[in-house]
């Protein structure tokens, strides 16, 4: 009987170093999570910075063009080009 008081002595002490294990793991993964969390909000933050300043660097760079930047004329022609086909929608939409 005293064979079978150790296999199950043995086996409960392995069981509960797994409870241990488990418990450690689990706390490992919540944490691990959180990080995880942090990291996404993190680069979404980032995205919408690089978004706001893309948009940022294409005001400026049309307002270097307006002010006769020689650089973008090209651009600047095409933006005014399109401005005034969009006021030239706008009367026609208005006087009809």
């Amino acid at each position: 009987m005293s064979v079978i008081a150790e296999i199950i002595d043995a086996l409960e002490n392995k069981i509960e170093k797994l409870f241990v294990k488990i418990n450690s793991l689990e706390k490992n993964n919540q944490g691990l999570k959180i990080e995880l969390t942090k990291a996404a909000q993190t680069i979404q933050t980032q995205s919408q910075e690089i978004e706001a300043l893309k948009s940022q660097y294409e005001t400026l760079k049309i307002a270097n063009a307006l002010l006769g930047s020689e650089d973008n004329k090209r651009d600047t022609k095409l933006k005014i080009n399109s401005l005034i086909r969009e006021i030239d929608y706008c009367i026609a939409q208005l006087s009809d």
